[in-house]
């Protein structure tokens, strides 16, 4: 079970990288058509959003772990251990039930969304709004992960 996590991990690692890179060659693109060649292309500012936005919430959510999260920690670093380990599982717990509550709100909206387009690439708003489901589950998942952590001491998931 291991291998399989740690394997997917790394194809979330992947999918970021090709979103940095089309977002990089859209945003050349779009410096050369525009500041070279005197003939601006308008999908590409478009694009480089998406990839933006998608790349924050699918790296949010899949691969960011939680120790190289930026966190202003200066009280909880100031706690000792069992202290932290309360604060952890509280925080975990909130985390958990308020995204949990909020995921059919959120599924309603993403689906509801079908019915409008992006303005130059044409792609339907539920399909670019579907990270935020991956990022949304992800996010229950990982702080699920660190209630339990904090309730029972022990490690789950893949630090890799």
């Amino acid at each position: 079970m291991r291998r399989l996590l740690v394997w997917l991990r790394r194809r979330a690692e992947n999918v970021l990288s090709a979103l940095l890179v089309a977002m990089f060659v859209a945003f050349m693109l779009q410096i050369v058509t525009r500041y070279v060649l005197n003939a601006p292309l308008s999908w590409t500012a478009e694009f480089s959003t998406i990839a933006w936005v998608w790349g924050i919430l699918w790296g949010a959510g899949l691969v960011l772990r939680d120790e190289e999260e930026i966190r202003f920690d200066v009280i909880y670093g100031l706690m000792p251990g069992r202290l932290r380990r309360i604060a952890d599982a509280i925080t975990g717990a909130a985390v958990v039930a308020i995204f949990t509550w909020s995921l059919p709100a959120m599924v309603d909206y993403v689906t509801f969304m079908k019915v409008e387009r992006s303005a130059y690439l044409g792609i339907r708003f539920d399909i670019l709004y579907s990270v935020y489901l991956v990022f949304a589950v992800a996010t229950i998942i990982r702080h699920a992960l660190i209630a339990w952590r904090a309730v029972t001491g022990r490690r789950l998931g893949v630090n890799a």
